[in-house]
């Protein structure tokens, strides 16, 4: 078992920056704007896709936002947690 001590300094910041570009990469791809994708999994409001996109803030995507995502988008889930190299 690891010891979360050693937990890499700075990496959840690095992941939900990456989450946020994967979301905006597979939004594009499928041609809708962000008030599109933020309507089609139930906001009235372009707040949560713009911010959590750009990790504005420090807001990013929970689960339930990514799930949601990844079925209006037609993805599988995966596809937004993956980790690219920079």
């Amino acid at each position: 078992m690891r010891d979360i001590e050693q937990f890499p300094v700075g990496f959840m910041e690095r992941f939900h920056m990456q989450i946020g570009k994967n979301v905006k990469k597979a939004r594009e791809a499928k041609g809708l704007t962000q008030l599109q994708l933020s309507q089609a999994i139930g906001h009235k409001s372009v707040t949560i896709v713009s911010r959590a996109e750009i990790y504005y803030k420090k807001q990013h995507f929970n689960i339930e936002h990514l799930s949601k995502i990844a079925f209006v988008l037609e993805i599988e889930l995966c596809e937004l947690l993956t980790l690219t190299a920079s």
